[in-house]
């Protein structure tokens, strides 16, 4: 009947699809707690940063154990990413977006309120593991809250947006926090605002399973987070008793240890938490290898840039905040342009381009000096640095889910994810140890900007290697198909 309704009357076809492209009434609740979700969790990958040096005054942490702040609510979310998703689709996405965001907002009460150090580094980790479970059953949710079509589509844009805005605004919210309360309040906003959330999901969200009843991988997702743990360990010990110390040593070759166990049992389980036969493919390994070497330099970007600002250049929290503003709106800018310019030159070529734009804004960053002006010691380059990413990561994410298969669609998307944040987390290890070896335990501010430097300088190099592994290995998809499915896309609209 709807068929007919189509071809025979004008207008209630035109009715037909204002109604298809609005979201309904009744979904917008659900809509709303899935973006709010969404917004908490990636706020909470940066909102940290800008209270990290009041973090270092009252807690007393060393700096090796500042990054740690970042570096624990970074590797379990992405180590447990995938978990995430499958339990949601097993164990109901309702149950696992509650439970998610309930161990979210208990920790984040635990860090706010923390006393020690270790005791706010234990609440990152377990802020990180409910986010882990989160963040997949937000858009399962919302997927299954709204109709198939424009509707959906707009409803995938505004959980984007959201997402992207979450991360946008984390210096600013946490600037201010700081400046107006204290840094513990950076974590403690998370509670009234989760408590709301949790009552809304309740009440107002159906349960929904995709109806699989397998077990999860909960090793392998325990072995990979271990296994990249402790390799991020022995990289930070470095900085204190070198390469060649029981210290380090130890914690390496754990990780190496745990890591090869995750392989082993990702090819002999059932039901992996990653299918090894996925990276068989090229567009899907080379893709993921360099999100991961991009994410390695930009993720460890936002620690240093407000770092330096506050250390350095004598900015308050609120102030470092507002001077990453550009930087922000930039990422979301080369995000939001990458479709269409990806339409006209390829992904591979846009990936190319995109991570030599951001290698250039390491390479000017890398000539900060300890009275920088804000031009062109933070704004420019920052813009360069975020533009670049935003551009390369679409297309990056592009060829990896067009060359998987129609089934592993969803897991090579987390897959990507996952890859980013694991690479941005190991790089901010990295990183930080080549800045703590050029400054050599020197609180001079004309030292500890040299060192922060060296970083940029040192992930500018990563990013040229990540250059050549594309222009060596990333297939080139730049498909006349995808312009004759747009062009046939535009002619359909002006018949209409």
């Amino acid at each position: 009947m709807t068929f007919m309704s189509d071809v025979t009357a004008p207008a209630p076809t035109r009715t037909s699809r204002t109604s298809r492209s609005r979201i309904p009434t009744g979904a917008w609740a659900v809509v709303l707690a899935a973006c709010t979700g969404q917004f908490l969790v990636v706020l909470d990958v940066s909102v940290v940063n800008v209270a990290l040096p009041s973090m270092r005054a009252d807690l007393g942490l060393s700096h090796s154990a500042l990054q740690w702040v970042v570096n624990a609510y970074s590797i379990a979310f992405a180590g447990f990413m995938l978990l995430g998703g499958r339990a949601a689709d097993i164990y109901g996405r309702k149950r696992m977006f509650l439970v998610g965001l309930g161990v979210f907002t208990a920790a984040s009460l635990a860090g706010g309120l923390a006393q020690e150090g270790w005791q706010l580094l234990a609440a990152r980790g377990a802020q990180g593991l409910g986010a882990a479970v989160l963040a997949p059953a937000t858009l399962t949710i919302l997927t299954a809250a709204v109709p198939e079509g424009p509707a959906r589509t707009k409803a995938i844009a505004t959980w984007m947006a959201v997402g992207a805005g979450g991360g946008a605004a984390g210096g600013l919210i946490g600037g201010v926090l700081t400046d107006a309360l204290s840094w513990r309040w950076v974590l403690l906003i998370n509670v009234p605002v989760g408590a709301l959330v949790l009552v809304a999901a309740a009440l107002w969200i159906t349960e929904g399973r995709a109806g699989d009843r397998r077990r999860i991988d909960l090793l392998g997702a325990v072995l990979v987070t271990a296994g990249l743990a402790a390799v991020a360990y022995g990289i930070v010990q470095t900085e204190a008793v070198g390469w060649t110390a029981a210290a380090t040593l130890v914690p390496l070759l754990a990780g190496v240890v745990l890591l090869a166990a995750f392989v082993l049992v990702e090819a002999r389980t059932a039901i992996p938490l990653i299918p090894l036969r996925v990276f068989g493919v090229r567009a899907v390994s080379s893709a993921n290898v360099s999100m991961f070497l991009m994410g390695s330099a930009t993720f460890s970007m936002w620690y240093f840039m407000t770092v330096y600002a506050q250390n350095v250049l004598g900015y308050s929290p609120l102030q470092a905040g507002l001077a990453l503003m550009p930087t922000s709106a930039a990422v979301i800018i080369g995000s939001k342009a990458a479709p269409r310019i990806m339409a006209r030159t390829g992904a591979k070529s846009l990936a190319v381009a995109g991570v030599l734009i951001t290698a250039a804004g390491f390479g000017w960053q890398s000539t900060m000096g300890v009275d920088g002006s804000y031009l062109t010691a933070i704004m420019f380059p920052g813009i360069l640095m975020m533009a670049g990413a935003g551009l390369a990561s679409t297309p990056l994410a592009s060829l990896a889910t067009s060359g998987a298969a129609a089934g592993d669609a969803g897991l090579v998307s987390g897959l990507v994810n996952t890859s980013r944040t694991m690479g941005g987390a190991l790089g901010l290890a990295v990183l930080s140890t080549v800045a703590a070896a050029r400054t050599a335990g020197s609180a001079d501010p004309a030292e500890v900007t040299a060192g922060y430097a060296s970083a940029f300088r040192t992930a500018c190099g990563v990013l040229l290697v990540g250059v050549l592994v594309m222009l060596a290995w990333l297939p080139n998809h730049r498909t006349p198909r995808v312009r004759q499915e747009q062009a046939a896309k535009v002619k359909a609209q002006e018949r209409v």
